[in-house]
C-alpha cells in the first residue's frame, strides 16, 4: 500500500507518518521509486502501537523509540519492556509528612514479602502505595483491612490484566495490549467501582424517590 493507504487505514496523517519514519518510530516501507515506498500490514500494527504509546501512555518520543528498538530484538525481554512502558502507579500527595510514609513504606514492602509478590526491591509502585497509604494515616483514616482487602482485588484484576495481554500473538501486540489495559483499565476499574458502589449503598441504606 502506498502511504496515503497507511493514512486512510490508521487515521494517522500523512505529514505525522513521515515524521515518525524521520524519527525511527516506523520502519521505512519498501522503495519502488525514488520517491514513493510500499508499506504493508506491519506498517499499519506499527502505527497503531506508536499512537497508543503517545496518546494514551503519554511517552515521550525518545522513550518510545527505546522501546520499539528493545521490542525488535531477535529475543526480546517482554517482561522488561512492558515495565519501561508502563506507568507504575498514582503517587499520593506532596503534604504527606515524609516520615508518615517511611512508615508505610515499612508496611508496604511487609505486605508484598508476605504475598510473595515477584516486585523489585526499587520498583517505583512501592513508593507511590506508601505515599497513598500515608495519605491515608494523615487524614486519620486506618486503611489496613482496606489495604488487605483491596491487594485481593489487586491481585485478580492483575491476573485478568495479564490473560488480556498473553492473547496477543507476539511481544508487540502484547506491549499494545499491556498499555492499553493499565491505561483504560484503569478508568474502566473506576467507572466500574462507581456504579458498583451505588448499588451497594442502595442495598445498604435504601433508595428514596425516582434514584433508579
Amino acid at each position: 500500500m502506498r502511504i496515503a493507504e497507511l493514512s486512510r487505514l490508521t487515521g494517522v496523517p500523512v505529514p505525522t507518518i513521515k515524521y515518525y519514519l524521520r524519527e525511527g518510530l516506523l520502519p521505512a516501507g519498501e522503495l519502488t521509486s525514488p520517491n514513493q515506498a510500499r508499506y504493508d500490514d506491519s506498517h499499519v500494527r506499527r502505527l497503531r502501537l506508536v499512537r497508543v504509546l503517545l496518546d494514551i501512555g503519554r511517552l515521550p518520543i525518545a522513550t518510545i523509540r527505546q522501546l520499539l528498538a528493545a521490542l525488535d530484538r531477535p529475543d526480546p525481554d517482554v517482561h522488561q519492556v512492558l515495565g519501561r512502558a508502563l506507568p507504575s502507579a498514582v503517587g499520593g500527595k506532596d503534604s504527606v509528612d515524609p516520615e508518615a510514609v517511611r512508615t508505610a513504606r515499612v508496611r508496604i514492602d511487609k505486605l508484598v514479602g508476605e504475598r510473595g509478590w515477584l516486585v523489585g526491591r526499587e520498583a517505583p509502585a512501592r513508593q507511590a502505595t506508601a505515599e497513598v497509604l500515608a495519605a491515608f494515616a494523615q487524614v486519620g483514616a486506618d486503611a489496613g483491612v482496606l489495604l488487605e482487602q483491596y491487594a485481593d482485588v489487586a491481585e485478580t484484576v492483575a491476573g485478568h490484566d495479564l490473560d488480556f495481554v498473553g492473547r496477543a500473538r507476539d511481544a508487540e501486540g502484547m506491549l499494545y495490549a499491556a498499555v492499553v489495559a493499565s491505561i483504560l483499565g484503569d478508568s474502566l476499574l473506576a467507572s466500574l467501582r462507581r456504579l458498583t458502589q451505588e448499588h451497594e449503598s442502595a442495598k445498604k441504606f435504601g433508595i428514596r424517590g425516582d434514584d433508579c
